[in-house]
């Protein structure tokens, strides 16, 4: 069983690693021009939930499991993800809005955002992998 969650949680992780690699790429493309901030902004919004539901997922499996260490590690972020999505203002496109995303360092934010989740999706990758390992070892 112990294996089995951390299998699950290795693979949430690689998807959201993939999707921290996709804000960033997307982010740079809008810092250099290639594409304007509607598209952005539309591409980086539809992936804003299944982000949160990923974490969530992580998060939970966690506290199910009683892997205490971990379901704090992933707590705080879980908590920004869903802050950051309740907190949208009225009238925004959602997250990522092409009206404000260039207003007050807003950009140069979301691409530091992103860079620090994958840091951190870095870091819960391996420790899923120790702990998959450990955990089929074990049994």
């Amino acid at each position: 069983m112990e294996a089995a969650v951390f299998i699950v949680s290795l693979i949430d992780c690689c998807a959201l690693i993939f999707l921290s690699v996709y804000f960033i790429i997307t982010l740079s493309d809008l810092e250099c021009d290639y594409i304007n901030a509607r598209a952005c902004c539309s591409k980086l919004n539809k992936w804003v939930i299944p982000e949160l539901v990923g974490q969530a997922l992580a998060t939970v499996l966690m506290l199910i499991s009683m892997h205490w260490f971990v379901f704090l590690l992933n707590l705080p972020v879980a908590g920004w993800n869903v802050y950051r999505f309740m907190n949208v203002p009225m009238g925004n496109m959602g997250v990522f809005d092409p009206t404000e995303i260039h207003n007050r360092g807003q950009l140069k934010s979301h691409m530091k955002e992103a860079m620090i989740k994958l840091g951190f999706h870095l870091l819960c990758f391996f420790i899923y992998l120790y702990s998959m390992i450990l955990a089929l070892i074990n049994d």
